[in-house]
C-alpha cells in the first residue's frame, strides 16, 4: 500500500488553507519591512534595521526559537555613476546602474567607441586574440533582450549577458561593459532625444503614480521615468576586471536603433564602486516546533536582504511576508505537526548567497524533510512539483489535492518531480541532497521592476498575498506531518 496521511490531517491542512486565503499578516509585513526599512543590501544598517525587525514580527506571531545567526562577509559598494552616448549630432545622457561587483572606472572614466553585439552568443564567437575582435580598445554593449514570461525563462536567457558579460568582454581587450537591462521595463518616456543633453540618471530611480505604500492599484501603473536593473556579475582573475552596467531599455532601444542606422557612437562613462568591504549579516530563524520527529525540519524560507534601489518589495520582501504569515497561520491554528516548521529568513541572496552556505554549513547534520522558497515576488500560484524520493510521490500527490482549491495545478510528466525550490533552497538541496518542494508564481510582471528603483510597495499587487499564504501554510504542515521521510531527492 503506498502511503497516505490520515484523513484527520487533511482536514488540519484543508482548515490551514482557508485560515490562509482570510489572512492579513502578509500585507502589514510587507508594508512594514517596505515602508518602515526600504532597500537593505546586505551588510548595511538597513540590513541590521531588518534583522531586528524580523525577529519581533516573527515573535509576535507566536513562532518559537525566534533568534539571528550572523556570519561574516565581504560586500560591494555603489557609488556615483554616468554614462553618455555621443555622435555627431547626438548628445544623450544614459539612464545607468552599476551592476554589482563591478570595479570603478579610473579617475576621469572613459571615453571610448562602442562596440555593439545583439547577444552574449555574437560576442562569444569572436576571437580573444589580442586585437582580433571589435571589442578590443572599445566599450562593448551586448543588446540582449528579457522575453516576458510566466515562468521567468525569459530572465534564464538573458541573464547570462550580465553575469558573464565582463569576462568575456574583457576576454577580447574591451575597456568596460554596457548592457541592456536584464528585465522587461519600457513603459513611459525617454531620457534624451537628439541633438539634446537628455535626462540624466545613475541608479535608475524612477517615480510612479498612485498611492504609494498600499499596493491596492499595482499593476495599473506605469513608469514616468526609464530604469536600470541591477544585478550581480562576476569576474575571472585570469583577465582584466572591467567596469560594467546596465542601461534602461529605452536607452537600449536607442542604441539599437543608431546601431541599426549605421552610425558610430561613443560613450563616456564615469563608475565609483567598492568591493571587499569587510560587514556582518545574518540569517533569522524561527519555528514552531515538532512532536516526535522534532529534530527533522521543514525549512520555509525567503531572504531578507535587497538590492541598494528600490523598496525591495517584489525581491523578496514579498516572499519574507508570505512564509511569514503562513508559520503565523500554523502557529495560531495551535495543532503540532510531527517535524519542526521553520522560518529561514536568508541573508545576502542577493550577491553571494552567503546566507544559504553559512546555514548549511551550521545545520548540515540536521534531517530536513524540505526546503523551500519563496522568491519571485508577489503574483498568484499557479503550480506546484517536487524533489522528493519516489516513495514521497502518493503524498505530494495528496498535497496537491488540497492546493487544487486555489488553481494551483501540480506538474505533469517528467516536470512532476523536477520542481525549483528557490535559488537559497536550490543551493541548499544540491549540496545536502535535502528534498524540496516549489511553489511557482505568476512572475509575468516580475521583471519589470526586478532590481530596478522601481521594486516599490505602490507597483505590487497585494490581492494574490492571501492564496499564497494559504498554500504555504498547507503544503508546509502537511510536510511536517507525513508518514515517512521525503528525502533523498531525485536529482
Amino acid at each position: 500500500m503506498p502511503p497516505t496521511y490520515a484523513d484527520t490531517d487533511l482536514a488540519h491542512a484543508r482548515a490551514l488553507r482557508e485560515r490562509g486565503l482570510v489572512d492579513t499578516a502578509a500585507l502589514r509585513l510587507l508594508r512594514e519591512l517596505c515602508t518602515g526599512i526600504g532597500a537593505r543590501p546586505a551588510g548595511s544598517p538597513a540590513d541590521a534595521q531588518a534583522q531586528a525587525w524580523a525577529r519581533t514580527a516573527l515573535g509576535q506571531l507566536g513562532l518559537e526559537s525566534v533568534r539571528a545567526e550572523d556570519f561574516a562577509l565581504r560586500i560591494w559598494q555603489r557609488g556615483p555613476a554616468a554614462a553618455r552616448l555621443l555622435a555627431s549630432d547626438i548628445s544623450r545622457t544614459l539612464t545607468i546602474a552599476a551592476l554589482g561587483n563591478s570595479v570603478a572606472t579610473a579617475v576621469g572614466g572613459i571615453d571610448a567607441e562602442v562596440a555593439w553585439y545583439p547577444d552574449l552568443a555574437a560576442l562569444r564567437a569572436e576571437p580573444t586574440e589580442p586585437g582580433r575582435s571589435r571589442a578590443h580598445g572599445r566599450i562593448v554593449f551586448i543588446d540582449q533582450r528579457t522575453e516576458r514570461t510566466r515562468d521567468g525563462r525569459g530572465y534564464g536567457t538573458a541573464v547570462g549577458a550580465r553575469i558573464n558579460g565582463p569576462v568575456e568582454a574583457a576576454r577580447r581587450g574591451a575597456l568596460a561593459l554596457a548592457i541592456r537591462s536584464i528585465g522587461t521595463s519600457g513603459a513611459g518616456g525617454t531620457s534624451g532625444t537628439s541633438g539634446t543633453s537628455g535626462t540624466s540618471g545613475t541608479s535608475g530611480t524612477g517615480s510612479t503614480s498612485g498611492a504609494s505604500g498600499t499596493g491596492d492599484t499595482a499593476g495599473a501603473l506605469t513608469t514616468t521615468a526609464p530604469v536600470a536593473h541591477t544585478g550581480a556579475t562576476r569576474y575571472d582573475l585570469s583577465v582584466p576586471r572591467i567596469p560594467a552596467f546596465a542601461v534602461s531599455v529605452p536607452d537600449a532601444d536607442f542604441i539599437a536603433a543608431e546601431q541599426a542606422a549605421g552610425r558610430p557612437l561613443r560613450l563616456q562613462l564615469s563608475l565609483d564602486a567598492r568591493s571587499g568591504v569587510d560587514a556582518r549579516s545574518a540569517n533569522v530563524i524561527a519555528e514552531w516546533r515538532g512532536t516526535d520527529l522534532a529534530h527533522e525540519v521543514v525549512l520555509i524560507g525567503a531572504h531578507l536582504d535587497s538590492w541598494d534601489v528600490g523598496q525591495g518589495a517584489q525581491d523578496n520582501g514579498a516572499g519574507v511576508a508570505i512564509v511569514s504569515a503562513a508559520a503565523g497561520v500554523i502557529a495560531a491554528a495551535g495543532r503540532r505537526a510531527r517535524r519542526t516548521i521553520r522560518v529561514v529568513l536568508f541573508g545576502n541572496e542577493e550577491n553571494g548567497f552567503d546566507g544559504a552556505l553559512d546555514y548549511g554549513n551550521r545545520h548540515k547534520d540536521e534531517p530536513h524533510q524540505l526546503v523551500a522558497e519563496s522568491d519571485f515576488g508577489a503574483g498568484r500560484l499557479y503550480a506546484f512539483a517536487s524533489r522528493v524520493a519516489p516513495a514521497a510521490l502518493p503524498l505530494t500527490a495528496q498535497i496537491a489535492e488540497v492546493l487544487a482549491p486555489l488553481g494551483i495545478a501540480q506538474a505533469e510528466g517528467s516536470g512532476r518531480n523536477a520542481g525549483s525550490p528557490g535559488p537559497d533552497a536550490a543551493l541548499l538541496m544540491r549540496r545536502h541532497r535535502w528534498p524540496a518542494l516549489a511553489l511557482a508564481q505568476d512572475g509575468s510582471r516580475y521583471f519589470d521592476v526586478h532590481h530596478t528603483a522601481d521594486d516599490t510597495l505602490d507597483r505590487l499587487d497585494p490581492h494574490a498575498l492571501p492564496q499564497n499564504v494559504a498554500a504555504w501554510a498547507a503544503m508546509a504542515w502537511l510536510t511536517a506531518q507525513a508518514p515517512l521521510s521525503f528525502g533523498p531527492p531525485a536529482l
